[in-house]
């Protein structure tokens, strides 16, 4: 068994397959991330037309600056977690984690939650380097993070041990169903995984997130009255209103909904409420509603678990092959299960294959943001939003000139140009 874990002969088509879909992944993200640095720096020493008068130069300067700076570290990040992956694949690390716990760990439901445990931890410290220098390198020097580094490790802890405590018995079901349910045990395993999403949106408002930050109920007695103006006009029943203390983590500002059915919730950051006027407020959530009256979150619901199936459904093909194994340089120990290995190398090159789908998702994300904007407008007049619109453009340091392809490929939300022009023709 040692000789095999690193035996070349075991590589295969997939082998292949894998690296040049690796290596094409990251050649267009240099690619992409080099237009956009060049386009932002060309473009700094002017604000555009559109936006003079409105966006200081300073504020434009700082945009750029931090846009440069955020392409720099995904290009180093991408390539360090490269490097983690091949370590844990081609290089044999998961083998030998396998291979040491197989030694030691002679029931075979231990072994496999074991190996899960212990690879999600070893993978979680590798990528620490990196959550550190964002938080306190790259959004320190702009001026963003408010955290510290004892709030920055007790979210850490915090976040593992809620994983532990959730994650470890679904794993543990998962690995009963794939050794015990049969050919179809995939089909089990994804409406357990639906339940399980519907169940945690639930439940995340009320048990989860106050473990991270502090809820309180609006206060502002003008802006209340607002907001449930609004939402009755927009057909839309909340269970509260509040305020969560984003300030004690970063200067970003936001606002949210979260939560399913009775337990929806409507969360305003604070930073949010100190920058923006009531009526800017009120677009902001107007634009949320946007979200609501398109049935844009169950649309992407609906999305998400249609692609789950189809990720449940090739996993549970792949379960059976070796090549699959083996081409990602994984020996399969054929008198133990291995459907902890099977989810960790379905879960270590999914992201691999699926980077080529950014464009579609990136897309479709945009059109469901110009409807969200041209619902606010119709709902709170033609100036309120394009006005908190910039302002938080502004305070985010959300660089004004981005390069077309590299919105294409990657925007969630139309760059400010194209929703200002879009929100124009709406009123």
């Amino acid at each position: 068994m040692d000789a095999q874990l690193f035996d070349i002969s075991y590589l295969n088509l997939f082998t292949g397959l894998f690296v040049v879909v690796l290596l094409a992944g990251m050649l267009v993200r240099f690619w992409l991330a080099g237009r956009q640095m060049r386009h932002v720096a060309w473009r700094r020493e002017h604000v555009p037309e559109a936006f003079a008068g409105v966006i200081s130069q300073a504020a434009h300067q700082k945009a750029a600056a931090y846009t440069i700076a955020k392409n720099q570290f995904d290009l180093w990040s991408s390539v360090y977690s490269a490097a983690i992956l091949i370590g844990w694949t081609l290089l044999g690390g998961l083998g030998l984690l396998n291979y040491t716990l197989l030694e030691r760990i002679e029931h075979p439901m231990w072994q496999q939650l074991s190996l899960l445990a212990v690879f999600f931890l070893i993978n979680g410290l590798l990528e620490l380097p990196l959550g550190w220098f964002q938080t306190f390198r790259l959004e320190e020097r702009f001026g963003f993070n408010k955290s510290t580094i004892g709030l920055w490790l007790g979210d850490i802890v915090k976040g593992t041990v809620m994983a532990a405590v959730i994650g470890l018995p679904l794993a543990a079901l998962f690995l009963w169903l794939m050794q015990e349910a049969g050919s179809l045990w995939w089909l089990w395993a994804w409406a357990i995984w639906v339940v399980f999403n519907l169940l945690l949106m639930v439940i995340f408002p009320t048990f989860i997130a106050p473990l991270f930050n502090k809820f309180k109920p609006l206060e502002d007695g003008e802006l209340a009255q607002r907001v449930q103006q609004l939402m009755q006009r927009c057909g839309f029943n909340a269970k509260g209103l509040f305020v969560m203390d984003g300030s004690k983590r970063s200067a970003h500002a936001n606002a949210y909904f979260t939560g399913l059915g009775h337990s929806k919730r409507v969360v305003f950051f604070d930073t949010l409420l100190a920058r923006l006027q009531p009526d800017e407020v009120e677009a902001v959530l107007a634009h949320e509603l946007g979200h609501f009256h398109f049935r844009h979150i169950a649309k992407r619901l609906i999305a998400m678990f249609a692609l789950s199936l189809a990720a449940f459904a090739l996993l549970g093909w792949l379960y059976n092959q070796v090549w699959f194994y083996t081409g990602l340089g994984v020996v399969p120990n054929m008198m133990s299960p291995n459907a902890a290995l099977a989810l960790i190398l379905f879960m270590l090159v999914t992201p691999v294959f699926g980077y080529f789908l950014s464009p579609l998702m990136a897309q479709l994300s945009r059109k469901h943001e110009f409807e969200a904007d041209a619902y606010a407008v119709r709902q709170t007049g033609n100036k309120a939003l394009p006005d908190a619109l910039l302002k938080l453009y502004e305070d985010n340091a959300s660089t004004l000139t981005p390069d077309p392809l590299y919105v294409k490929w990657y925007y969630s939300h139309p760059p400010a140009s194209e929703r200002l022009a879009r929100m124009a023709q709406a009123a």
